[in-house]
């Protein structure tokens, strides 16, 4: 008798460790579906060559510097909110310099428009509207703007740029770039007297958490 119930309890010891092993495994599925819909949600990061969706964060996209090395970090820029052409699937570029407008305000011809014709203006907040500015870099042949607050160099957070309410129409991509990434990367090219940085946008982050983001290291996010 001793045998037997010994046995019995074997077994029955024996399924209790099944059902344990069958919850924890069926919670441990859970969970990792939790976390992977989760990340495919919309605030998470999504970037496509030519995006779909163009790198959304609450609207925002992202670009990288991939030269000099001193600015090789990604750099979010929040779109003008109702001018300009969208960062949409038709627009990606590779390789091409981002370079500082001359005079800095960009409110009038470029002095540097042989520079800036094909690539990306980066243009500081001041002396007159947001649009005007993009309208000036769309003349000189820019394919896109960023405009940045560079009086303000320990901010991090974006403006919004809205229109000004004039008739002419705006038909490159402009976006706003916090002042503290403003002000580095036009310090640093003056630093190493470059007239352009080397830039990809938007940049491929499908599925990369922010945390593991290569955001630059004067950056608070």
């Amino acid at each position: 008798m001793r045998t037997v119930s010994l046995a019995f309890q074997v077994k029955m010891l024996k399924k209790v460790l099944l059902l344990k092993l069958k919850y924890v495994f069926s919670t441990t599925l859970m969970l990792l579906f939790l976390i992977i819909n989760t990340k495919s949600g919309p605030n998470n990061l999504h970037v496509h060559d030519g995006a779909t969706t163009a790198e959304i964060i609450a609207g925002d996209i992202f670009f990288e510097i991939i030269d000099p090395i001193e600015l090789e970090y990604t750099y979010r820029i929040r779109p003008a909110k109702d001018f300009g052409a969208p960062f949409n699937e038709s627009f990606y570029i590779k390789n091409v310099p981002l370079v500082p407008i001359q005079p800095k305000f960009g409110c009038t011809t470029p002095d540097n428009i042989d520079n800036i014709e094909g690539n990306v203006a980066l243009i500081e907040r001041g002396e007159c509207s947001f649009k005007t500015k993009a309208v000036v870099a769309e003349k000189a042949g820019a394919q896109a703007v960023i405009i940045t607050d560079i009086s303000k160099p320990t901010e991090e957070y974006f403006i919004e740029m809205i229109d000004d309410d004039s008739s002419v129409e705006v038909n490159i991509p402009a976006a706003f770039l916090m002042g503290k990434n403003g002000i580095m990367i036009t310090q640093t090219l003056q630093r190493l007297k470059r007239s352009y940085a080397i830039i990809n946008l938007p940049v491929n982050l499908t599925f990369t958490p922010v945390h593991q983001m290569n955001q630059p290291p004067w950056l608070g996010w």
